[in-house]
């Protein structure tokens, strides 16, 4: 994958940057993503991943949020 491809946000690699280019899928999933502030054109930093994979933690918009992995798959992200 070159660096300008997008890619889910579940597949960046902790420290990396990208920014938003959109969310998949549809319902309450899709939703609540847009809610919590993950939309297109929007800076993502990937602090961190559990032990396990699942949660990842980010940083959108000045505060850290933590999201599933299904949720991280559905954002898609152009690294920058």
């Amino acid at each position: 994958m070159s660096k300008n491809e997008a890619k889910p946000l579940s597949k960046l690699k902790v420290g990396d940057t990208g920014k938003i280019v959109g969310v998949l899928g549809s319902g309450p999933i899709r939703r609540r993503i847009l809610e919590m502030g993950l939309v297109p054109g929007t800076e993502i930093k990937l602090k961190g991943v559990a032990p396990m994979g699942d949660p990842i933690e980010v940083l959108v918009r000045g505060y850290s949020l933590t999201l599933r992995r299904r949720e991280a798959e559905a954002v898609s992200v152009e690294v920058i």
